[in-house]
């Protein structure tokens, strides 16, 4: 079994994850599980922001790395390895909507069911995260997470979802001013 080194980065560096789909392209099983341990994080975060349900969210997942086993060989590394991958789960996600025609708010049972460990923040942070991102359009809130969970650039951001990036950028400072102003809204509130 080949020891992959550890990264300090949230999802590994670019040149760490084209190694890994590189050892997976060879048949090398531990890269994708050291793959699946580095980014399914992200992978799950994207998949629950289009699908709106843990099972679902879950299911593509899991579909998202078999599809990387079966397909790593045709990945070639001139872009971003991360936005290869979201990009999978991204069409997996539209595919699956398509079939369900479902566009779901993601309910308060469905947010308490994501593992707490899967998001480091405590109870109260995580209900604060959820009213203030509820505020969001969704377009806003899926860049805002793509850019703060997976730590894709704005402009890999814009490639994935097909979106000039002026339009990411405003949207996502929008975003952040109106986060900003609900937590403003609700610290005053607090004192």
């Amino acid at each position: 079994m080949t020891a992959w080194p550890a990264t300090t980065e949230y999802a590994g560096s670019s040149a760490h994850l084209t190694e890994l789909l590189a050892a997976i392209a060879a048949g090398q099983q531990d890269a994708l599980a050291q793959l699946y341990h580095l980014t399914r994080t992200a992978v799950y975060g994207l998949s629950l922001s289009y699908l709106k349900n843990t099972h679902d969210a879950q299911d593509i997942t899991q579909d998202v790395f078999v599809h990387v086993w079966d397909h790593a060989p045709q990945y070639r590394p001139t872009g971003s390895p991360m936005g290869w991958l979201l990009t999978v789960c991204r069409n997996l996600c539209l595919m699956r909507l398509r079939r369900t025609e479902r566009h779901a708010v993601l309910s308060e049972a469905e947010w308490d069911a994501i593992p707490q460990q899967e998001t480091g923040l405590t109870t109260e942070e995580r209900t604060l995260l959820q009213h203030v991102l509820s505020r969001l359009g969704e377009e806003e809130r899926r860049i805002v997470l793509l850019h703060a969970v997976t730590g894709l650039k704005h402009r890999e951001i814009a490639a994935l979802l097909e979106l000039p990036l002026p339009t990411v950028l405003s949207k996502y400072h929008r975003a952040i001013r109106k986060m900003r102003a609900d937590l403003e809204g609700d610290n005053a509130h607090d004192k």
